[in-house]
């Protein structure tokens, strides 16, 4: 279940650095190594949920520069909490940053080649038929995404959830994407979990005894 309506989260996010603002979204979109003062690769999870995966990746991974999206403000503050709570223990993540938005308006934030990984995970998967225009590894997302890959550069989905999965590779498929790697049941398969970095999600229905399912994609392009 989704945090909502925690009061007071949208101001604090208004005035918290780590958060591109609505002002500056307006003309980010191609200037990220400007914003980050590097030209290090950028790598994005949409729907980042409170934040523990991407901030894991950004303490392992300095060279590498991360933006967490995520449309909920209540969602969005937990990650900020963890952020600061962090940053008041002395680890300074210079390069993750966040994001309050939409998905579907992706392209409007990054420009053509300018993000070199996505990443999904335990995605929403919006079960009735009427709202699959809203599953984040849909087509009409993956053709949002192609858009602003860099050459070689991949998503990446997890989840336990079976039926989302099949959609998904279904989906890159038809949509012609390159299946690079695939598992579903990423915690015994030798190679996909190699590096592997547990989302809260993950942690809780693996505990569970839920398998859970792993791809990794590129565009032709």
């Amino acid at each position: 279940m989704r945090l909502r309506n925690i009061p007071g989260a949208r101001e604090e996010i208004a005035a918290c650095p780590y958060v591109v603002q609505d002002e500056e979204m307006a003309r980010i979109r191609g200037h990220w190594a400007e914003r980050f003062g590097n030209d290090h690769p950028v790598r994005i999870e949409i729907g980042m949920g409170k934040g523990r995966f991407l901030s894991q990746l950004a303490m392992e991974n300095p060279e590498i520069n991360y933006v967490g999206i995520e449309m909920y403000s209540s969602v969005l503050l937990r990650a900020l909490q963890k952020r600061q709570d962090l940053e008041e223990s002395g680890i300074h993540l210079d390069n993750l940053l966040f994001l309050r938005m939409d998905a579907k308006d992706i392209t409007d934030i990054f420009a053509p080649g300018e993000v070199d990984r996505i990443y999904l995970n335990f995605s929403d998967p919006w079960p009735k038929d009427r709202h699959a225009k809203r599953r984040l590894p849909g087509r009409a997302f993956l053709a949002c995404y192609s858009r602003i890959l860099s050459p070689g550069g991949t998503v990446e989905f997890k989840t336990d959830n079976r039926d989302l999965f099949e959609y998904a590779v279904e989906e890159a498929r038809t949509a012609g994407w390159i299946i690079k790697g695939c598992t579903r049941d990423l915690h015994r398969d030798p190679v996909m979990r190699r590096g592997n970095v547990m989302t809260e999600y993950e942690e809780k229905f693996s505990a569970m005894g839920n398998p859970i399912c792993k791809y990794i994609i590129r565009p032709l392009h």
